[in-house]
């Protein structure tokens, strides 16, 4: 890893400028993926611009009318044991608390997480599934526009994602099936059943990172049911393959995944 030059930006304003001063500058939250991704001599930036010390960013609370704002640095552990979130979204709590293991919640950030948009992580699922939304310091951006394809976001180069808008649903729930080193999910599959009665499926682990299953929507919106998804199957060509499992294996699992998170939500 070559050298580089660190600085600890202060305020969203002093990070954005640092974006834009013409140095090869990346943004480090939480370092999860940055930092690996470094190690491994497929990013070399001239300058990391840590957010770490923006107080802001760190802020969790609550909006009124069902709504909560996360912030962007708040990690992963944080929300696992946020007594807000538990209490008012708790599936989206369960999920924090199941990424990874102990040293990377204590260190990774959802909005880390986000702007990365791995296609195994587990935080895009979710918030799509809560039809989130985005805020960054300049705009607004509905999660079904954020995510854009594997490991693409509509961020701009200079654009920081500064919190999360989330509104409390009727009842939600993730669930995964783990690669047993990392705990990435090879599939997870996150169901919420939305204050208007809309249903939202969403699926990770595909070729395409975070996307929504609009026939499991379709079909669970006429009866929030395991019984519902009887007969249907996640298309194989969606689905990701590597040395961890193949697509049709990774379909098969995606289907099982939905139909036990609906039977999660709905006490069947």
């Amino acid at each position: 890893m070559r050298d580089f030059d660190f600085r600890r930006a202060r305020s969203v304003a002093e990070a954005v400028g640092c974006l834009r001063d013409g140095s090869d500058s990346k943004l480090i939250a939480g370092g999860q993926s940055l930092l690996a991704s470094m190690k491994l001599g497929l990013m070399a930036p001239e300058r990391l611009v840590d957010l770490g010390g923006i107080a802001e960013l760190r802020e969790g609370r609550a909006l009124g009318g069902g709504e909560l704002w996360l912030g962007a640095m708040q990690t992963h552990g944080m929300l696992a044991r946020d007594p807000l979130l538990r209490s008012t979204i708790p599936g989206l709590a369960a999920l924090a608390g199941h990424i990874a293991d102990e040293q990377v919640r204590g260190m990774g950030t959802i909005g880390g997480s986000m702007a990365n948009a791995d296609p195994a992580a587990c935080w895009p699922a979710g918030l799509l599934a809560l039809g989130a939304v985005l805020h960054t310091d300049r705009r607004e951006i509905p999660i079904d526009d954020f995510l854009t394809g594997l490991f693409g976001t509509a961020l701009e180069p200079d654009e920081i994602l500064c919190g999360i808008r989330v509104r409390k649903p009727r009842r939600m729930v993730y669930r995964k099936f783990e690669q047993a080193a990392s705990r990435f999910a090879l599939v997870g599959v996150a169901v919420a059943e939305l204050d208007d009665g809309a249903v939202r499926v969403a699926l990770t682990g595909t070729s395409q990172g975070a996307v929504r299953l609009p026939a499991f929507e379709q079909a669970l919106a006429r009866r929030l049911s395991p019984d519902s998804l009887r007969g249907l199957a996640v298309d194989e060509a969606l689905m990701s393959s590597d040395v961890h499992a193949p697509a049709d294996y990774r379909a098969h699992l995606a289907a099982v995944m939905a139909r036990r998170a609906v039977a999660s939500i709905s006490g069947e």
